[in-house]
């Protein structure tokens, strides 16, 4: 009886809905953090099980050549939230108490989507993980604020930009023991849940879309971002129930399947052999708390009105490519997950042309057929168009951006590149010098095991050049004239 009760709610709560988003479609974002892009269970390359994003890749459109410019945490989610890149935002390396003497924050003026949705009649709520506010001392006493370098921190109300329900913190790794801010916390009342962090976002998020309680304004259509931490690290703090679904697993065979994946005995080689079962069971339960919104969505009659994108903020290697997490150029690390779904509206398909985080927010606008609400100072491009079958405008390449992290706001340090179709090509940069270039060809080197930059002709390189100084041009990225 209980159960019938709260579904007419939502029911009820949702018609409203309905009726006032005729014109304007209620939005849910679903970002999990550091999920790579092949890891899904449909793409048949990693044997991870996703049903419930397999069925919305069924339903939706799969973007397999998606990427996060800048891998890592706060840079790649100031950029999707803003829809520019770092040398525009500033935040140019994650929000922590080292990178804080440099302004590494998201700013109050920057012109959010978010922003722009609150003035447009939308009612805003956000869930989980942030990681956009610099921690300032006496830094909150939570426990990753009490080595050398704090990370989290208390996003205030004037800086939520529109979201007027929160239900979030900066970023915590505790997984199994989340802590939160709600949109009535103090910096100082923040609270600590006995529930893993997803299971427990999309609790909150079932509520807010059914408006339990009231989260949300029911005559006005709604926009709900769930950020889920996992499969972040900790990878080991993840429910047994999603754990023993991967007891069996054999990573040593799977190594084996992957040339990019170092031998066992080594650091990196072993790391993969270690994380990779809890890395996917994260995943796993991801997908679970996922499957959960999408069926409250789906109950609340609203499944027709609502734009559904589910991405990541970057990709993760553990050990693939000898590299430890992100931060680099490598597809495991750059590429992430973004699925679009919108009822009827999109033609279910899988498009490979590229789009970054950056195309996310003016890609959503085109959706509603408001492009008008997109500011034309942003770096990132509508590609609604191309979610509907016309190519003719899509780009040939995205960007790689990696600024120096501990000069954040020093010109002519980090890397730049761009990813086309084919080829990855990136080059390190010290005191407005190259120092060095790499070069993939993905066509004829998928693991990216061999760079031929000082062996590929000049011709093909100057071609990737002069494509790199024109995106970094289009951007005002000023390192642009010294390469």
């Amino acid at each position: 009886m209980k159960k019938k009760k709260a579904l007419s709610a939502c029911v009820l709560g949702s018609m409203v809905c309905i009726t006032a988003a005729a014109q304007n479609p209620n939005i849910v974002i679903l970002m999990a953090d550091q999920w790579r892009g092949g890891a899904l269970g449909c793409q048949g390359v990693e044997p991870v099980i996703t049903p419930n994003l397999d069925q919305l890749v069924a339903q939706g459109i799969l973007c397999t050549q998606a990427t996060s410019a800048h891998p890592v945490s706060s840079p790649a989610r100031a950029s999707f939230m803003t829809g520019l890149y770092p040398n525009a935002h500033n935040v140019k390396s994650n929000c922590n108490s080292r990178t804080a003497p440099f302004g590494v924050e998201l700013q109050t003026d920057d012109n959010c989507w978010s922003d722009i949705l609150a003035t447009k009649g939308y009612s805003l709520g956000y869930i989980g993980k942030w990681h956009l506010d610099s921690p300032h001392q006496p830094y909150v006493n939570t426990s990753n604020n009490r080595g050398k370098i704090a990370w989290n921190e208390w996003c205030p109300p004037d800086r939520r930009h529109g979201f007027s329900y929160w239900m979030a913190y900066g970023t915590y790794d505790k997984h199994l023991r989340p802590m939160y801010w709600d949109t009535q916390s103090n910096r100082d009342d923040f609270f600590y849940v006995d529930k893993w962090g997803p299971e427990y976002e999309a609790d909150c998020a079932i509520d807010y879309i059914c408006n339990k309680s009231g989260q949300r304004e029911p005559d006005k259509p709604f926009v709900l971002m769930v950020s889920m931490n996992p499969p972040h690290t900790e990878y080991n703090l993840v429910p047994e129930k999603y754990k023993v679904i991967y007891e069996d697993l054999d990573v040593d065979r799977l190594a084996a399947r992957f040339p990019n994946i170092p031998p066992a005995g080594t650091p990196m080689g072993d790391l993969f052999r270690k994380a990779t079962r809890d890395y996917y069971a994260c995943m796993t339960g991801v997908d679970e708390q996922i499957g959960r919104i999408l069926d409250c969505i789906k109950n609340c009659g609203i499944d027709e009105n609502t734009i559904v994108v589910f991405v990541s903020d970057h990709g993760n290697c553990v050990g693939m490519n000898g590299e430890k997490t992100k931060d680099n150029p490598y597809e495991p690390s750059f590429t992430i997950p973004l699925i679009f779904k919108y009822g009827n509206n999109l033609k279910p398909g899988t498009y490979t042309f590229p789009i970054d985080l950056v195309d996310i927010y003016p890609t959503i606008f085109g959706l509603m057929n408001h492009s008008e609400w997109i500011d034309p100072q942003i770096h990132g491009q509508d590609l609604s168009a191309c979610l509907r079958g016309d190519l003719h405008r899509a780009p040939s390449s995205r960007p790689f951006l990696i600024y120096d992290h501990k000069q954040p706001v020093e010109k002519g340090f980090g890397k730049r590149g761009i990813r086309t179709l084919r080829y990855t090509y990136v080059l390190t940069i010290e005191n407005c010098k190259v120092t060095k270039g790499i070069l993939f060809d993905r066509k004829t080197d998928p693991f990216q095991l061999e760079n031929i930059y000082n062996s590929v002709s000049r011709k093909k390189l100057m071609l990737l050049h002069s494509e790199l100084i024109t995106t970094l041009n289009r951007i005002g990225d000023p390192i642009s004239d010294q390469l």
